[in-house]
């Protein structure tokens, strides 16, 4: 037994030391914080802020996010620290004998191949914007030209796959450099620049005349808005934008977790995540609403208040190439994060589950995500004859519907009863890692709500998700 035990200990330090480390605190938080910061905090959070009654919605919206999207952030980076394993073998590393939680594994993988091969398209329509706009090619158009600019982009195969790959090769490039000199390094310098554009872009927006309207219209408390469209609804779609906000639910963050040490608290970790996931989202709104309410158009919502709304406003502005120019690599900096986080998750899978080489991982997943984001990138054009959810729809809503709507939450269930049954992980493992260093502790009191009360809530969102998608 007693050398059974030292076996176990040695391979365990020998794995420890095999495993790549990110090299600073600053790398984990922006790196976590890129998987997490993506499109939907800047062309929906403002949009159903505005819609659900301003500053209320932003106090109901951070509630959820500390009762609902902390907790199983925690589990998550504590998954991945404890089993110095990306989620393709966490579960197995860390489950009793002869349990099954290694299934789930299947899923998330399938989750993060599946975002990819949507996200990869719409980054590479804000990449193809960045260009038409820093070459002037939006100049002197009319409102309806920069309508059908976006049209014919999308029903253009050639094009919509050419910005793809272009991503995917961009994505891929960063992670076959290596995990600190590659994928570290270059997301603290784009978050960097992500966070010094946007702010550059605020204070040009807050100069606007009129801007002061879109900042009240955005941010005072309006429970009379609130109540118009319905308390259950705004309630419902903070939940909705708390939980899916942070990317939770397959592995993204285990992944980072899996590359840190023991010298902090997860919970505290967590939480600056979250501000700093909250920060873009709201800075997102001061540039969008007092443009919008300066030039006297709709805020909008999804991809037409980029891709339309916005190059309108630009093409109206005094040197507005040089600001939609701004705005767009504001715009492809959120997006790369993301997609070179959950590149370097899927990458991990390969080294993880086969013992590939990160070069090697790398090339393998470059021919695979490209190959299955083409149905995405053709899915206005050659494709768009299937519409999985009638009239309008696309293989990229089919695609969004499933790792959203699906994946992500049956995910967040796994985690949760993962690290709160005694047939899982165990509440107790899960506490120990968690409050393992300095830092915000994670409260114990609070076995009864994440064991009982949170999963009630993210079935909810499960359930009224598809209810919604599918009936509604």
């Amino acid at each position: 037994m007693l050398l059974l035990q030292l076996y176990i200990r040695v391979k365990g330090e020998v794995m420890e030391q095999k495993r790549e480390k990110l090299s600073s605190r600053i790398g984990f938080i922006f790196l976590s914080a890129g998987c997490a910061i993506g499109l939907g905090n800047i062309w929906r959070f403002p949009y159903v802020t505005g819609k659900y009654g301003g500053g209320a919605f932003v106090l109901v919206y951070l509630f959820f996010l500390i009762i609902l999207g902390l907790p199983i952030m925690v589990m998550e980076f504590s998954v991945g620290r404890a089993s110095r394993q990306s989620v393709a073998k966490s579960f197995q590393v860390l489950e009793p004998k002869g349990k099954k939680w290694h299934l789930f594994s299947y899923m998330a993988m399938l989750g993060n191949y599946l975002l990819v091969m949507f996200y990869t398209t719409i980054s590479g329509w804000m990449l193809a914007y960045f260009v038409k706009m820093a070459s002037g090619e939006f100049n002197g158009m009319s409102t309806q030209a920069v309508t059908q600019t976006f049209v014919d982009l999308q029903q253009n195969p050639a094009a919509s796959v050419f910005w793809m790959i272009l991503v995917v090769c961009i994505g891929c490039f960063v992670c076959v450099l290596g995990l600190q000199n590659g994928v570290e390094k270059i997301t603290k310098v784009m978050m960097s620049l992500l966070l010094g554009v946007m702010i550059v872009l605020v204070l040009k927006s807050l100069s606007l005349p009129g801007a002061m309207e879109g900042i009240k219209f955005y941010l005072i408390p309006d429970f009379e808005q609130l109540m118009k469209n319905g308390i259950f609804n705004a309630v419902y779609t903070a939940m909705g934008q708390a939980f899916f906000t942070l990317s939770i639910g397959m592995g993204g963050m285990a992944i980072f977790g899996s590359y840190i040490d023991k010298k902090r608290s997860l919970s505290g970790e967590s939480l600056n995540i979250m501000i700093l996931d909250t920060f873009v989202a709201i800075m997102a709104g001061f540039i969008i609403f007092p443009a919008c309410m300066s030039f006297g158009v709709d805020a909008g919502s999804g991809p037409g208040l980029v891709f339309v709304t916005l190059p309108n406003i630009f093409n109206a502005m005094s040197n507005g190439r040089i600001w939609g120019s701004l705005f767009f690599i504001f715009m492809n900096f959120a997006a790369l994060s993301t997609i070179i986080a959950v590149f370097e998750n899927i990458i991990s899978f390969g080294i993880d589950l086969f013992g590939f080489t990160r070069r090697k991982s790398v090339l393998i997943n470059l021919l695979i995500i490209i190959a299955g984001s083409i149905p995405c990138a053709l899915g206005f054009s050659v494709l768009s004859g299937f519409q999985p959810f009638g009239e309008g729809s696309a293989v990229l809503d089919l695609l969004d519907f499933m790792v959203s709507n699906v994946i992500m939450p049956i995910g967040s269930i796994v985690f949760l009863f993962f690290c709160t049954r005694r047939y899982g992980w165990g509440w107790k493992a899960f506490i120990n890692e968690a409050n393992a260093g300095e830092g915000l502790r994670f409260p114990e009191k609070t076995r009864y709500y994440v064991s009982y009360i949170l999963p009630l809530i993210v079935v909810f969102i499960f359930l009224f998700g598809l209810w919604e998608k599918l009936f509604a």
